[in-house]
């Protein structure tokens, strides 16, 4: 169950910044024990993944504080996101071994599409909303929830890595947030109740 909890949280936090929890996992294989890739994604603590990781990461977070501009950002992480869930939720499978489980090592493709498919569902979610916020705000929200979304997905990307239960709390408040945004869009749209 930790290993879902751990890859399912690692997967949103992908759908909300893909960069955030890559380096989350990177970072903490290359400088400490407390992940170990899977031989096939060791790649990922290089100081070459990293570095492109990062730059990329600056990039992401400037160009999505920018209103219309964050709309084009989000098409073109169309597909880094979900596979950037697929990546993390796999490389953390490792941690199947703390559970004595081998099933997750005999089955290494389902890891990679759990992400994918968590992933893209949050970044679906996050597209969809983002247009919203910055029309109701005349784009006065766009850095705002951006700085929100960011700060989320390193939330849970520690929270997976470290107290994988804490997840639970934090996809609820997550889902929670989401549909409370899609209420207020559609009191919106619909506009005042004649009388």
């Amino acid at each position: 169950m930790l290993v879902a909890l751990t890859g399912i949280g690692l997967a949103t936090a992908a759908g909300l910044n893909a960069y955030i929890p890559f380096l989350v996992v990177a970072l903490l294989a290359r400088l400490t024990d407390v992940v170990t890739l899977p031989d096939s994604l060791t790649w990922m603590e290089s100081w070459w993944a990293i570095g492109i990781g990062t730059v990329l990461l600056v990039a992401d977070v400037v160009l999505d504080k920018v209103p219309v501009v964050d709309t084009v950002n989000d098409a073109v992480q169309t597909a880094i996101r979900p596979l950037s869930g697929g990546v993390v939720f796999a490389a953390t499978s490792a941690a199947a071994d703390l559970e004595q489980s081998d099933w997750v090592e005999r089955h290494a493709w389902v890891p990679f599409v759990a992400g994918v498919l968590v992933a893209g569902l949050v970044h679906a979610g996050k597209a969809t909303v983002r247009p919203v916020v910055n029309a109701a705000t005349l784009g006065a929200g766009a850095p705002v929830v951006s700085t929100v979304e960011d700060g989320t997905s390193v939330g849970l990307s520690l929270a997976a890595v470290f107290v994988p239960l804490l997840v639970l709390v934090l996809l609820v408040a997550l889902v929670v947030a989401f549909v409370m945004l899609r209420r207020r869009r559609r009191a919106a749209t619909r506009g005042p109740d004649p009388a």
